[in-house]
């Protein structure tokens, strides 16, 4: 049977294609832009559901109100929508690096069916999983089912995110536009600082991994003079068309695609995606191969810039938690982070605003609080950067840190700072 034929035999409604979903199977998404919106929205109503339990991952849709008996849900990493389900007790939250998910789900996942959206079939039989490689390439040879959602909008991308027709258990048709990523802030004095900061700090000829934000836009505007740049992250984030177009990328030390730039998923514009569709520059790759640290770490040369959302005096950063408010998790900032610490010439950034809530709150802190979770260990930790300075924390004892972070935080809250290291034996 060809490739159309198979197509043909194993198109189904969306109706009777969320049937091949058994009891007590458990169902994976990607994360972001390939989850399938007509099954997720199928998913809701169907009575065949026992047992099941859904792992999905910054969900761009309402998270599914499921009896929990019949669905539970899990969040790998989590959104605005996960967030305050997670708050009111609907869901719960796998602790994990984004390396590891496809491991953890390969031994914990029972029966595993694959839902995903992917890009029309070409005459060979392939699809592209678009803006996708993440986890869900890498469970699709280990699933029982798989169902996808064949979508015209969904860009064809290349690399390691190819499904075969073969490797289908059934698909449907669903041609709408796919989810795009809300405009980043406007950029800030605070921002601009940031930028110039980390700017200082890359060099000609770096691999760089960076995310989006107002924060990672304002370092990228900066780095348009540049040259010999390569791109290896997790997100191929909005601004690397500028970085691209204006011929600072060249991916030529990339080791992972020399001279493309590699990434596991996508989330932006539809511009964005227009770039990305069948742009020979850009390979995709499964996260336990882009985010795989033993991989990392022969990357010469490494820059990773990531967020916290506070770091204390030992340097130990929270990057997960707002308050008493769960907000996101791991991803891959530990992944890169650990990476970069063992590239040869690597460097290890986290960018934070001094303060929070109208300069109210310090975003340096003497100690993490109780419960807080440490996303980048005191150990991992290399540079630190607010809108007031660099404070290189890698090789510093306890009592260099504390001074070298009370110098970048805001000049209201430096005595207070100081007051409490001497209290605390670090002054």
């Amino acid at each position: 049977m060809n490739p159309a034929q198979l197509y043909e035999q194993k198109l189904r409604a969306k109706e009777e294609a969320i049937t091949f979903i058994q009891p007590n199977t458990d169902i994976i998404t990607p994360i972001l832009v390939a989850e399938p919106e007509a099954l997720m929205k199928q998913l809701e109503t169907f009575e065949g559901l026992k047992g099941n339990r859904l792992f999905q991952m910054f969900t761009t849709r309402e998270v599914i109100n499921a009896d929990p008996d019949k669905l539970k849900i899990i969040s790998m990493f989590m959104g605005a929508a996960e967030r305050k389900a997670f708050k009111e007790g609907k869901i719960d939250l796998l602790p994990n690096h984004f390396s590891d998910i496809p491991k953890i789900l390969k031994q914990t996942a029972r029966k595993p069916v694959v839902l995903t959206t992917a890009s029309p079939m070409d005459d060979n039989g392939w699809f592209s999983l678009g803006t996708n490689a993440d986890h869900t390439i890498a469970m699709i040879p280990h699933a029982e089912t798989v169902l996808l959602e064949v979508n015209e909008y969904m860009p064809r991308t290349y690399g390691e995110n190819q499904v075969h027709i073969s490797d289908v258990t059934a698909l449907i048709e669903n041609h709408q536009p796919i989810p795009e990523a809300p405009p980043a802030p406007e950029q800030s004095e605070k921002d601009k600082f940031i930028g110039d900061y980390v700017a200082g700090l890359i060099d000609n000829g770096d691999i760089l991994q960076i995310g989006f934000g107002s924060i990672p836009n304002a370092i990228i505007d900066n780095l348009k003079d540049y040259r010999n740049l390569s791109i290896h992250t997790e997100m191929v984030p909005e601004k690397i068309m500028t970085l691209y177009e204006s011929g600072a990328l060249t991916n030529e030390n990339n080791p992972f695609q020399k001279g493309k730039i590699t990434a596991t998923f996508a989330f932006g514009s539809r511009e964005l995606y227009d770039f990305m569709h069948e742009n020979q520059d850009i390979y995709m790759l499964p996260v336990n191969k882009t985010n795989h640290v033993g991989r990392l770490q022969s990357a010469d040369k490494l820059v990773t810039v990531n967020a916290g959302v506070e770091v204390d005096f030992l340097g130990q950063v929270n990057s997960e938690k707002v308050g008493g408010t769960y907000w996101s998790s791991t991803g891959g900032q530990s992944d890169f982070q650990v990476a970069s610490r063992l590239s040869e010439g690597g460097r290890g950034v986290i960018c934070l605003y001094a303060t929070a809530k109208g300069d109210s709150i310090s975003k340096i802190v003497p100690s993490l609080n109780p419960g807080i979770p440490v996303t980048t260990s005191k150990n991992d930790v290399d540079y630190i950067v607010t809108e007031y300075g660099i404070a290189r924390l890698r090789g510093k004892t306890i009592r260099e840190r504390t001074k070298a972070l009370i110098d970048i935080a805001h000049p209201k809250f430096r005595d207070e700072l100081t007051f409490s290291a001497k209290e605390m034996g670090y002054l």
